[in-house]
């Protein structure tokens, strides 16, 4: 198969194409012929060495979501048959012709999306729905920040936010970006670079947010709990600026705020495979109706996925960039 290798740690050149022996699957798992693979911050860090990939993993091949088509079943699978059309998360290896993954990993192709719009969706929609509606326990009629927005992690949110009955809200770093968030569903959001988020929302929901989705950090951490209504939850999933924050104690008691935080890729597929059972359940019908979309930026080929770092590198993008194979 033909693969794209992070042959040393640093910047976007140090990815290649090469040729590499196929991907043997284990009785649980499926082989895809992939059509397409979703580009991810993720895979950034990894390039860089700062990511490693789980134990089992090709450490080398980056890409935790993919599309295609199956060609083969391990012994154990029950559900999937070749020439089933898949999107699927991946703890590594997406950025090639074919992947194994774990069967239960696997979603449908939504009815009307293409394998490049489907590749978009699994690593951003498992991690919002893990988060935001397993571990923060979002409920219809409530409010919600994500920073963000215009982020692969904050048009998924946003979307799902709203389609699930609540009202969301954002950040983020021009007024371009501003507006495309409010087009997709955000109620409000905030430049960042230019107004104080913190003054805007509270002037926005007096009574504070109940849910936030923070990928930031750093400063953000404390204006976050100022943000926060009594039982409030803030969700942390990546630390952009500054890994190290500042608490207010008192206020978190007084509140009776809960402060969380998660990462996926090294989980079990187990629990991927519950996630993707209430993704299939709840969101997918959503996708099919259209009342949810996947946003793509730009489509690279495979041999370009050191442009598509560097795209993503930029924050110029809205939404998700996909390599098409």
């Amino acid at each position: 198969m033909q693969a794209i290798i992070i042959t040393q740690p640093g910047n976007a050149e140090v990815l290649k194409l090469q040729e590499r022996k196929d991907p043997e699957i284990k009785e649980n798992e499926v082989l895809i012929e992939v059509k397409a693979a979703g580009v991810n911050r993720p895979d950034i860090i990894q390039r860089e060495g700062k990511y490693p990939a789980p134990d089992g993993v090709d450490a080398d091949i980056p890409g935790l979501e993919v599309a295609g088509i199956i060609t083969e079943v391990g012994s154990k699978v029950s559900r999937w048959k070749a020439g089933d059309k898949v999107c699927a998360l991946l703890a590594g290896g997406g950025y090639a012709s074919k992947a194994a993954v774990p069967a239960v990993q696997c979603l449908p192709i939504p009815d009307g999306l293409n394998f490049q719009e489907a590749a978009s969706l699994p690593e951003t929609f498992f991690t919002v729905w893990t988060n935001v509606f397993d571990r923060a326990q979002f409920k219809s009629g409530e409010n919600f920040l994500v920073h963000g927005g215009t982020s692969g992690i904050g048009v998924t949110a946003i979307q799902m936010v709203k389609a699930m009955g609540g009202k969301a809200y954002t950040t983020a770093g021009s007024d371009d970006k501003c507006i495309y968030a409010e087009t997709i569903g955000a109620t409000k959001a905030i430049n960042y670079k230019t107004e104080d988020f913190l003054q805007a929302i509270k002037e926005a929901e007096p009574d504070g947010i109940d849910v936030i989705l923070d990928m930031i950090g750093g400063d953000y951490t404390s204006k976050n709990i100022d943000l926060l209504n009594p039982e409030g939850r803030l969700v942390i999933i990546n630390a952009m600026k500054d890994a190290q924050s500042e608490v207010n104690m008192k206020k978190v008691m007084a509140k009776r705020l809960t402060i969380t935080g998660s990462t996926l890729r090294a989980r079990s597929a187990e629990f991927k495979g519950d996630i993707a059972l209430k993704l299939e359940q709840h969101i997918w019908p959503y996708l099919e109706k259209r009342s949810i979309k996947p946003i793509i930026y730009a489509t690279f080929p495979l041999e370009k996925a050191a442009q598509a770092h560097k795209l993503m590198e930029s924050s110029k993008h809205i939404g998700k960039i996909v390599l098409s194979i």
